[in-house]
Parts: C-alpha cells; structure tokens; sequence
C-alpha cells in the first residue's frame, strides 16, 4: 500500500456526517489524487522559476 496523503479518520468522520460510508478503495484514490496535484504543483512551480512556496494560485 503507498503512502496516505489525507487524514483517514478526518476524510471517514465528513463522509459519515453526510450519511455514507467510505468503501475500501476509497482513500487510497484520494489520496493518490492528493499526491497528483502537489506533484503537478511543484512542477508548475519549478518550470515558473524563482519562487519556492507552493500557494493556492498553483492548484
């Protein structure tokens, strides 16, 4: 299994609120969606030049 990106009881206890359960596949799929986006961040970033923060404007 990879690396979690998200908190698990935190992601579980919000979709449970809602009235819906988590399936198994779940938060591994999110979590690689997480990691996606950070990476293309860091990309978008890197290829700008001269900064070194990641901010909302690089979603």
């Amino acid at each position: 299994m990879a690396e979690v990106f998200v908190v698990v009881s935190k992601v579980k206890k919000m979709v449970k609120e809602a009235g819906f359960r988590t399936g198994v596949d779940y938060i591994q799929s999110l979590s690689s969606k997480v990691e996606s986006m950070v990476k293309d961040s860091v990309e978008k970033v890197k290829t700008s030049g001269g900064k070194k923060t990641l901010g909302a404007e690089d979603l």
